[in-house]
């Protein structure tokens, strides 16, 4: 398990500006890293891409874009 902190979907959700069921569809496909399952899992924040946030307000400008896929994966 690679070090790092981990997050819930929720909080994994925000910080990527995108849907908790992207969250759960990127882990599903190999593109971030997730430890646990259901409501136990968490995700590994420094595989989670950015969103760019309003520095002032917290205001979402734009959506993280989604992180590659690996190597002979195919998407949901």
């Amino acid at each position: 398990m690679p070090l790092g902190v981990y997050v819930t979907a929720s909080d994994a959700a925000h910080w990527a500006g995108r849907p908790v069921g992207t969250i759960w569809r990127w882990a599903s496909e190999g593109r971030i890293a997730r430890t646990g399952t259901g409501k136990a899992a968490r995700y590994l924040l420094s595989s989670v891409p950015k969103a760019e946030r309003d520095e002032y307000t917290g205001e979402l400008l734009q959506p993280a874009d989604p992180p590659a896929l690996p190597d002979g994966a195919r998407a949901a």
